[in-house]
């Protein structure tokens, strides 16, 4: 959060709020939320309707035609093949940095046409609003971080942050986070 905040403040300035225009800037921001929809996907369960007009074979388990097959994106965004070290929050995994012309320049990776993260669904089928869900997410997290100060409340440590969520089609927290907000502005 801190190097989120750091980030954006340094961007922004003494502006006052931060502009959709802005959001290109705040790299690290955009690292952020990719990591943290790659562990919290919103929707963790897809459900999808098998289309095919044959039976199909997925790992070694027959799939007749018209089933309806549930996709764990939670298992998927916390595969261990796939990521390293699944459990950690480490935004870098997404930031590539290339350099062209002498201009270093950082591009992401968001893995969905590999289906290794699908917080939006994937292939033909995903939603048609991600770029849309990507830059509404980040323009409210680079506003609330901006604008105040973020503290757990007197006697809470970072270790007793509860991220349990309970069961079903959507993610939900277990137990409130409760934090303190003091304007920065």
């Amino acid at each position: 959060m801190r190097k989120a905040q750091a980030e954006i403040r340094e961007v922004i300035g003494k502006k006052g709020i931060v502009e959709e225009s802005d959001v290109k800037k705040l790299t690290y921001l955009k690292a952020v939320v990719l990591e943290v929809l790659r562990m919290y996907p919103p929707a963790p369960l897809l459900f999808r309707k098998q289309i095919t007009q044959e039976e199909c074979l997925i790992e070694g388990y027959k799939i007749r035609p018209g089933t309806t097959v549930i996709i764990n994106g939670w298992a998927i965004g916390r595969d261990p093949e796939t990521w390293k070290n699944p459990n950690e929050f480490k935004p870098e995994r997404f930031m590539i940095s290339s350099t062209t012309n002498d201009d270093s320049m950082v591009t992401f990776d968001i893995k969905a046409d590999q289906f290794e993260m699908i917080p939006f669904g994937g292939g033909r089928r995903g939603c048609p609003g991600m770029e849309m869900g990507l830059k509404s997410i980040e323009l409210a997290l680079a506003n609330l971080l901006y604008a105040f100060h973020w503290a757990l409340p007197h006697g809470m440590r970072v270790e007793d942050i509860d991220t349990n969520s309970t069961p079903g089609l959507t993610m939900h927290k277990k137990n409130a986070l409760v934090l303190m907000a003091t304007s920065y502005i």
